[in-house]
């Protein structure tokens, strides 16, 4: 069954293609990373599948899911570091589904919260403010944040940013249970060997599918040699728009065994 299938997509930016007439399906209750070159359009396609980027054509199938009930942690976060709230307080914007924005906690929503908060990390960190920590302690709050948003359908743009050897793997450690209790997770990641190690199933793509399918199969040699040679074709392309390419600068995958 899928939690997720799209049809003939194509996502972009001003109206120009950043992927390509993509077809599959993201399984239920199932790790699938996203991988692929610079620029492959790993990002755009979380984006499309949170709602945040309609698509130039075809479609996204949500089966079962609303955009609302989707937990969705972007590689920019957007969060003004200016704004005068605490680490608990950006954490607890998770609950705004079942709480609404203002509606109050109860004892039990803030015993959940103090978890989250230790789950990553930042256990005694919860009265600072957001403007006065590091970026990978911004990024432990925006993922404790959807440790509380109990979403069946969870997607993470490089959730590991940032982030100290000892967390990444707690983080795992966590990440490993959301298929058991029955949630689907779509991560853009770029270490092959946390792939490998963390999920079933991995997407291969260079702004169209490479390889789709079991790990093991879609990182395959001979696919990774594809999804390079096709990243450098595009590279070549002065036609070709890199302006929105949204993925991490200093990050390779395809290039990762080669």
């Amino acid at each position: 069954m899928s939690a997720v299938r799209l049809h003939d997509l194509t996502l972009g930016y001003e109206r120009r293609p950043a992927v390509h007439h993509l077809d599959g399906a993201f399984s239920t209750s199932r790790l699938t990373a996203v991988v692929g070159p610079n620029g492959s359009g790993k990002s755009t396609l979380l984006k499309g599948v949170a709602g945040a980027l309609p698509p130039l054509a075809g479609r996204i199938e949500l089966n079962g899911f609303r955009h609302r009930d989707i937990a969705y942690l972007p590689q920019d976060n957007g969060v003004d570091k200016q704004f005068p709230i605490t680490l608990e307080d950006l954490v607890a914007l998770g609950f705004w589904r079942r709480r609404g924005l203002f509606g109050g906690l109860t004892r039990s929503d803030r015993a959940r919260l103090r978890e989250a908060m230790a789950a990553v990390g930042l256990e005694g960190f919860e009265s600072r403010a957001i403007g006065s920590v590091s970026g990978g302690q911004l990024q432990r709050a925006l993922f404790a944040r959807v440790l509380l948003q109990d979403a069946g359908l969870i997607l993470l743009d490089e959730p590991f940013t940032a982030l100290d050897a000892r967390t990444t793997s707690d983080l795992i450690d966590l990440i490993q249970r959301w298929p058991r209790e029955g949630r689907t997770v779509i991560m853009v990641l770029h270490d092959l060997d946390v792939v490998r190690q963390l999920c079933g199933d991995t997407l291969l793509l260079a702004r169209e599918k490479v390889a789709w399918g079991p790990t093991g199969e879609a990182l395959a040699p001979e696919n990774l040699l594809v999804a390079r040679r096709l990243s450098e074709a595009w590279s070549d392309d002065p036609q070709v728009c890199h302006r929105h390419d949204d993925d991490h600068p200093a990050h390779d995958e395809a290039e990762h065994r080669h």
